[in-house]
């Protein structure tokens, strides 16, 4: 049984808001003081990511446990259960197809869970995102299968050789 009236759970639920969550704002403060740089909610991409790296070619999404049903950590309320349950699973099909989009259109996908970023993980999750950013950057400029570039002296200086034909 709910504690709470059926009005002061409506002003309860009403007061959640989507954007600038204290997650969203933890994961957004610890990319920015590692020198991420990112756009907020971009608007022209499927399911307005949280974050938009486009450097990167990637979008996160910070997740709440709750809202979006993470295995484990959601707890589906007694009262009005048949609506929660439709409702957490709306969210996990629009997720997913969300992030399916994304990836069609080439964009890398990152879901940061609300409890990854509890006090006594969110240094590592922080540091596990940089190190995966970094590692999406690099597979994307690395030179597999192509010659490294020939470098000139020029001055004293070494440089980049145009390709001359």
């Amino acid at each position: 049984m709910d504690k709470l009236s059926t009005e002061q759970r409506h002003k309860n639920m009403a007061a959640i808001h989507s954007k600038d969550t204290k997650p969203e704002m933890i994961v957004r403060k610890g990319l920015w003081s590692r020198g991420f740089r990112y756009r907020l909610n971009s608007p022209r991409l499927p399911g307005h990511p949280d974050l938009v790296l486009r450097k990167y070619r990637t979008c996160i999404f910070v997740n709440g446990c709750f809202w979006h049903g993470h295995e484990g950590c959601c707890k589906i309320p007694n009262t009005n259960r048949e609506f929660w349950v439709a409702k957490i699973k709306r969210n996990q099909e629009r997720d997913i197809e969300t992030q399916k989009r994304l990836a069609e259109m080439g964009w890398h996908c990152i879901t940061i869970w609300e409890c990854e970023l509890k006090p006594s993980n969110r240094e590592q999750t922080l540091k596990s995102l940089a190190f995966t950013l970094n590692k999406i950057w690099l597979e994307e400029h690395a030179f597999i299968g192509k010659p490294y570039p020939k470098l000139e002296e020029e001055n004293g200086v070494l440089r980049a050789a145009e390709d001359r034909k």
